[in-house]
């Protein structure tokens, strides 16, 4: 190579470093987009809605909810990976779109690890074990006994292939030995509103969803599966004390930005996000759903980066062993 040449490549390179520099220096000069890839209503959307309301005052921006749904929530983050790496389109990401998709999707278009930018976890949400209020047990192990001798007849209800219900029932189905009809909704709130009704028997769900209606004598809660009660449902025993430890399930909710974003623009969304879960109105909020808020070294982009390599290798085999 010429000197000229070389001259030239340098250049090229210090043009770009600052023109880029300048950008994530003016970020964000316009609202931010935030893709949540379920209907409107259900856990994702409720935790993203409560950390932008608080991040949009640290930015100066307004973020923009928009419900992509379809896919157990592959197509909204298919199409936030496919985004410009701006900052101006990030996506609220969890356990189903960023692990159990792995699994369950062989040409899935996305890499949870690769494609994407971790900005930090939002809202870690416990999951129950749920059925419609007049389902005829008492207890999680009436339940088990009820769902093993009438599988043939029951249905199971949730938000998609890949998502967190869909997902996690497939855990619980895996430990009763059963192979109830599953019926996919467009999102968890769809999900939930069928269960309400009657219209079908049973489904796990994201404590985010479900406070309201398990107080309310709407649903029926048996089990939580977290290794401790939660304050928000204080009244429903976790899954090792009713009797089946071996349902442990508990989803999150994270942000992600397309890859190759500047690292100066996921810092600046990684301090909003930090700084509204440190803020205690919004922290009131998320704990009142149940949610488990992350402290310390859970929060920030490495945690999340780890969490997702850890949850793909939890889920991965669970996902298989069921088919």
């Amino acid at each position: 190579m010429s000197t000229k040449a070389i001259l030239r490549l340098l250049t090229a390179i210090l043009a770009f470093g600052c023109a880029t520099a300048a950008r994530a220096q003016d970020y964000p000069a316009r609202a931010i987009t935030v893709i949540v890839p379920f209907a409107a209503g259900g856990p994702t959307d409720i935790v993203a809605r409560i950390v932008s309301d608080h991040m949009a005052k640290t930015l100066g921006q307004q973020l923009v909810i928009e419900n992509a749904v379809g896919a157990g929530g592959t197509t909204g983050v298919t199409r936030a990976m496919r985004s410009a790496p701006d900052g101006y389109t990030i996506v609220m990401g969890h356990m189903g779109t960023h692990a159990a998709a792995v699994a369950l999707y062989p040409n899935l278009a996305y890499d949870p690890s690769l494609d994407f930018v971790p900005i930090g976890m939002a809202a870690g949400t416990p999951v129950l074990i749920l059925a419609k209020k007049d389902f005829p047990a008492n207890d999680l192990n009436e339940f088990a006994a009820y769902v093993k001798q009438n599988v043939a007849g029951l249905n199971m209800a949730h938000a998609g292939v890949g998502s967190v219900s869909h997902a996690t029932c497939l855990l619980l189905n895996s430990i009763l030995g059963v192979k109830p009809t599953a019926i996919p909704f467009n999102g968890t709130g769809p999900a939930m509103n069928a269960l309400v009704g009657g219209q079908v028997d049973y489904m796990c769900d994201q404590i985010v969803n479900v406070v309201a209606q398990v107080n309310g004598g709407a649903i029926r809660a048996y089990a939580i599966g977290t290794p401790e009660r939660n304050p928000a449902l204080p009244n429903v025993p976790t899954a090792r004390e009713a009797g089946m430890s071996a349902f442990q399930a508990s989803a999150w909710n994270a942000l992600f930005a397309p890859k190759d974003t500047p690292q100066p623009i996921v810092d600046k969304l990684s301090t909003a996000l930090d700084k509204a879960l440190s803020d205690e109105a919004t922290r009131k909020r998320l704990l009142e759903l149940g949610s488990d808020i992350p402290e310390g070294p859970r929060r920030g982009p490495q945690a999340l980066a780890t969490l997702v390599t850890s949850e793909i290798e939890k889920w991965t085999p669970v996902i298989k062993a069921a088919n």
